[in-house]
């Protein structure tokens, strides 16, 4: 399997980073904002009296401190380091001698909460943001009962940045949550797939040889004392049938057991397995197991696609082991009609059909087959005729196959039919 890329270099950078850089370009800007730039006639924010003394600068210091601390801690304690951040910016306000947190002060804890809830379950994210908030609150609470100017409308804005924060965090944890189930969901499909995949291959080859065993085997009980020639011919036959059931059998857990890639678009898939090639032998065992085959074929013959290719024969072989078991048939007629654009199957007898709809459409066997054609994007249908007996047919495009098709049903039937 080719290695999986890794991901862009940003998201491959910790969030701590982010909240360290975001910090210090906080403090930058705060700095820049409080001096006169070239164009303009003063200073954006006039500075205030700590913020050169030696308690301003070392309060900076401090906070400084404080969010590269909380950064480095973020990944193994979210809430402790957010506290860090928190404190951080309570210090780095003092010393600018403002009436409120800057936002620029509080962005580093934006960044936090953003991957904190993001990262980590949702009521770690609800308390984060609740910390954050109740600072929020609480500094302008304390101005508030020192008589002290606050800034209301500059408060209220950094909160909103807060909830938004917290909004994209939760939004990213959702999307990743829903793809995780996803994917959970998507392997659960496959195996169940797989396992459809495997039951119909193994209901396909074994109920096929097992009805002509049961054949011969009746056959070989009643003439075994009056004509030993005929019984032993039917023993040969219950013999190759046996052989070949078991080489299927093995040839699908040898299968199994190597885990072959699934080709992708473009690609050909190498299908070693039984095909239409293969319908006079299967017409020669069955017939000889006392069930007449005849086999009429129409149009020009032309290379299929493998998988169109046996699937056709695994349908009509299912087709005539009906006919076999529960017909009580002495015939059966398969029709092959190839077409420009789509192969079409028939298979008819006069006997007496299911004897009971299992509740899957009148057995696993025709189940299988529906499913099968439904793989190819092909029709089906089954069904008693008018005039007596039971008729199966399907239409299998051949022009164009999808290619997830072809994977669905060549993984498995493939190898698993192989003689």
């Amino acid at each position: 399997m080719p290695a999986t890329p890794p991901p862009p270099l940003l998201r491959r950078v910790p969030p701590g980073v982010w909240t360290a850089v975001t910090w210090c370009a906080g403090a930058a800007l705060s700095f820049l904002l409080r001096l006169r730039l070239p164009g303009e006639p003063e200073p954006t924010v006039y500075p205030g009296v700590l913020l050169y003394r030696w308690d301003g600068l070392t309060a900076l210091a401090l906070a400084t401190a404080l969010a590269l601390a909380g950064s480095a801690r973020l990944p193994r304690g979210p809430l402790g380091a957010l506290g860090l951040l928190l404190a951080g910016s309570v210090i780095g306000s003092t010393a600018l001698s403002v009436a409120e947190i800057p936002l620029l002060q509080f962005l580093a804890v934006d960044v936090a909460l953003c991957a904190i809830a993001a990262t980590w379950p949702r009521r770690t994210g609800l308390i984060a943001l609740a910390m954050s908030l109740g600072v929020l609150i609480g500094y302008a609470a304390t101005r508030v009962l020192c008589r002290w100017p606050v800034g209301t409308s500059t408060e209220l804005t950094v909160a909103l940045t807060t909830v938004i924060a917290w909004l994209l965090g939760n939004s990213a944890h959702q999307a990743r949550e829903h793809a995780e189930r996803s994917r959970a969901q998507a392997a659960a499909q496959a195996v169940t797939a797989e396992r459809l995949r495997i039951a119909r291959e193994l209901h396909d080859m074994v109920a096929h040889s097992i009805g002509i065993i049961a054949l011969q085997a009746g056959a070989a009980r009643r003439v075994i004392d009056t004509q030993p020639a005929g019984a032993r011919d039917a023993l040969d036959a219950i013999e190759s049938a046996g052989r070949e059931t078991l080489s299927g059998l093995r040839r699908m857990l040898g299968a199994l057991r190597q885990a072959a890639p699934v080709p992708g678009p473009g690609q050909d898939i190498d299908v070693q397995g039984l095909g239409l090639a293969d319908i006079d032998r299967l017409a020669a065992n069955t017939t000889a197991a006392g069930v007449r085959v005849d086999i009429r074929r129409s149009g020009t013959p032309r290379p299929l696609p493998p998988e169109v290719d046996m699937s056709a024969y695994r349908i009509v072989q299912e087709a005539v082991t009906n006919v076999v078991r529960h017909a009580g048939a002495g015939a059966c007629r398969v029709t092959i009609d190839h077409r420009e654009d789509a192969l079409s199957v028939e298979v008819v007898d006069g006997g007496r059909g299911p004897e009971r709809d299992t509740g899957y459409g009148y057995g696993y066997g025709l189940l299988g087959m529906r499913e099968r054609v439904g793989l190819l994007h092909g029709e089906f249908t089954a069904g008693p005729r008018p005039g007596g007996g039971f008729r199966v047919a399907a239409r299998l495009p051949v022009a164009t196959v999808p290619v997830a098709a072809v994977a669905a049903v060549a993984a498995v039937s493939g190898a698993a039919g192989a003689r």
